[in-house]
């Protein structure tokens, strides 16, 4: 298995703190953190939805506002690309957690408390999600 290297502008986008509500290098959540990369890398900042949610913790609210929001604007690919959002279920109910797609195999993302870091779409954390 070949290593994964990922691009040179995702450097500064690991490590980054965990925040609630968060939206800048200072801290993110997982929405924050989608929002921060695609606004930096495109210039297309996505709504906030900070004002929408109690915590990144309720799971069910969050999963509530990401049906809404992606039922007309959002669809489903086969191939995902760089920069696009990859949606998984948070413990085995709600559609609540995403990602920024490295690659057919990687992302970028924001879970639980932790720092940001690189993840794999193979990991039995994440396949079945």
């Amino acid at each position: 298995m070949s290593r994964f290297l990922p691009p040179e502008w995702v450097a500064p986008y690991v490590g980054l703190p965990w925040k609630p509500h968060g939206r800048d290098r200072c801290g993110c959540d997982c929405w924050g953190l989608y929002r921060l990369v695609v606004g930096e890398r495109t210039g297309v900042w996505l709504p906030d939805y900070a004002e929408r949610y109690a915590s990144p913790r309720e799971r069910a609210e969050v999963a509530a506002i990401i049906r809404e929001e992606t039922a007309n604007d959002w669809f489903t690919v086969e191939r995902p690309q760089p920069l696009d959002g990859a949606l998984f279920r948070s413990g085995a109910r709600h559609e609540s957690h995403i990602a920024v797609v490295l690659s057919p195999r990687f992302f970028l993302h924001m879970i639980g408390e932790e720092q940001s870091k690189i993840g794999r779409f193979d990991d039995p954390e994440y396949a079945d999600t």
